[in-house]
């Protein structure tokens, strides 16, 4: 079934610096969707939520 990601809250990253130009995550769905948050009806990547995860934790780590 497929989630109806419009309908979802997006929150920035914590790192967003308020100017527009960041990565947005809907946090209530069961996968990770993201996107632009300059284009907020562009296009969505989905994530796993485990490779999401992984993700931010590796380029945390910098």
């Amino acid at each position: 079934m497929m989630e109806n990601f419009s309908e979802m809250r997006w929150r920035a990253s914590s790192y967003s610096s308020g100017n527009g130009e960041c990565v947005e995550l809907a946090t209530e769905a069961k996968c990770a969707p993201v996107r632009d948050s300059k284009s907020p009806t562009g296009p969505i990547l989905v994530f796993r939520v485990e490779s999401w995860t992984a993700f931010v934790d590796e380029i945390d780590s910098f």
